[in-house]
């Protein structure tokens, strides 16, 4: 998953700044902060439309595999997302969220073959992403604990990039400990350790 992501915006990347250049040329007379204030409209209107987009694609498979849920489309933290919510949603979830992580970069190709652009869309399905994130929460405070008790780093279990960012996230705010994650997917791991 986190390779897709490199690939398509390492691709994509090149074109991203032409574009950018292209813009600020073609309007001289604008200040700076100007652009700025232009650039973050745009960017996000933009989140948006992928957003919109995301929503459209899942609808279209929700349809297709005869599933009922109600669609949020949404814009936070920098990213678009999209939430699926009712019941009987679990088969879309798989076993520690494998067919969610399949269906969100499905999602990503979809924003990406309408837009040109890579996307960081955000699929939660059934509010899965936000009960796992206060488990991971609760690993991650658990590693810095034994961390902290023995001196020795914890190895925790492989995991899927949102979920390696979540233990990242807590890890960071904690003084002390550092984390960093080693391996390749898919047993890409995080490493919890005291801080040099």
């Amino acid at each position: 998953m986190e390779y897709g992501d490199e690939t398509v915006t390492d691709t994509s990347t090149p074109d991203s700044s032409v574009a950018a250049e292209s813009t600020e040329s073609s309007a001289p007379e604008e200040t700076a902060e100007e652009t700025k204030k232009s650039e973050t409209v745009t960017s996000e209107g933009d989140l948006f439309r992928q957003s919109e987009i995301a929503a459209d694609y899942v609808e279209g498979l929700l349809d297709i595999l005869d599933y009922d849920g109600d669609i949020d489309e949404l814009v936070s933290a920098g990213r678009p997302m999209v939430e699926v919510v009712g019941g009987r949603l679990q088969p879309l979830v798989g076993q520690r969220g494998a067919t969610l992580e399949a269906l969100q970069e499905l999602t990503r190709l979809a924003i990406f073959r309408a837009t040109g652009s890579p996307s960081r869309l955000l699929l939660d399905i059934g509010g899965y992403r936000a009960s796992r994130r206060k488990e991971l929460a609760a690993v991650a405070r658990n590693a810095v604990e034994k961390v902290k008790e023995h001196g020795d780093p914890v190895r925790l279990e492989p995991m899927s990039a949102f979920e390696r960012k979540c233990v990242h996230d807590v890890v960071n705010a904690i003084p002390g400990v550092q984390s960093e994650s080693e391996g390749v997917e898919p047993n890409r791991r995080i490493v919890v350790r005291a801080a040099d």
